[in-house]
């Protein structure tokens, strides 16, 4: 009797860390996917990225859980939500991807950090829920980090791009609402699915208006593995949030900051410069403190 708490403790431990280790996996084919897709978009139109991106990890997610689960997992109690949910995962990726023929990765990933701020700001008209005067000021500390690395007025093709960036943020942030007014009324795999099937057929429909075959082997391989790499991820994600809880989980999305600065020096030389990183400082400490608050929240309630 006296061994059991020790037990369930260590099991509980044990858990967390197996979260945190698959968390730290799904940063890091995060990382590789976008600097396969800034490579590729060297050579082909963006919307072609997107398709390999969302097509193959549907066709991935898709082949993996229908035969695990069977056809029922694509039954939907909320079809219609699904598809929207499914839009705008769509949208946010063609806004970045189309960002990055001009912006570095690490600016992606810096101003991307804005999509946990889009929640916090949209989840009480959308979700009911209550945003307090701290919150609130997290949102608008993090908005202006973004302002710092956007520079308006400065003009040319990277403003833009940061722009594009985001919007893509505004994207996924109702695309994290979408996924939180979902939870409940299907499984993870069903939401993951559908997400893959709507982006994957809408690209579809757009790519043949501007499809360029590859020319080089490697081109191909770089191709089909970022379906393979974006469909891993998502899946380890999943299975992360399964064993540990968001609010721990949630920090280490900012590690891609850090792998994204990595992989834009090795590729091509880039290295943010010192407004950039203030501006990114600025959005993480809004990103953590609001991570801690509702933590906070949760515990008290």
């Amino acid at each position: 009797m006296t061994l059991k708490p020790p037990l369930a403790s260590a099991a509980r431990s044990d858990r967390v860390v197996s979260a945190v280790i698959l968390m730290c996996l799904y940063v890091g084919l995060i990382v590789c996917v976008n600097a396969i897709g800034k490579v590729l978009t060297a050579y082909h139109h963006p919307l072609q990225v997107v398709f390999f991106r969302h097509a193959g990890a549907g066709l991935f997610m898709f082949t993996m859980f229908v035969s695990r689960y069977g056809w029922g997992v694509l039954r939907a109690s909320r079809p219609g939500l699904q598809i929207v949910r499914g839009l705008f995962a769509f949208v946010s990726s063609v806004l970045y991807f189309s960002a990055l023929v001009t912006t570095s990765l690490a600016t992606a990933a810096a101003i991307s950090f804005t999509a946990p701020l889009m929640v916090t700001a949209l989840s009480g008209p959308l979700l009911g829920e209550k945003v307090g005067l701290h919150r609130w000021g997290a949102v608008l500390m993090g908005f202006t980090g973004a302002l710092i690395i956007i520079r308006p007025g400065v003009g040319g093709s990277a403003t833009w791009g940061a722009l594009m960036l985001v919007g893509s943020a505004c994207c996924t942030g109702m695309y994290q609402l979408f996924t939180r007014k979902l939870a409940g009324q299907d499984r993870a795999e069903t939401t993951a699915i559908w997400a893959g099937m709507v982006s994957g057929g809408s690209i579809t429909l757009l790519v043949p208006f501007v499809w360029s075959l590859p020319t080089v082997w490697w081109v191909w391989v770089l191709f089909l593995s970022l379906g393979l790499i974006g469909g891993t991820g998502h899946f380890l994600l999943a299975r992360a949030f399964e064993r540990g809880p968001a609010s721990l989980l949630s920090p280490f999305n900012y590690l891609q900051l850090i792998g994204a600065t990595a992989t834009g020096f090795v590729l091509y030389g880039d290295l943010p410069d010192a407004i950039t990183w203030i501006g990114a400082g600025v959005i993480v400490a809004a990103g953590l403190y609001i991570a801690w608050r509702e933590n906070a929240r949760r515990h008290a309630a």
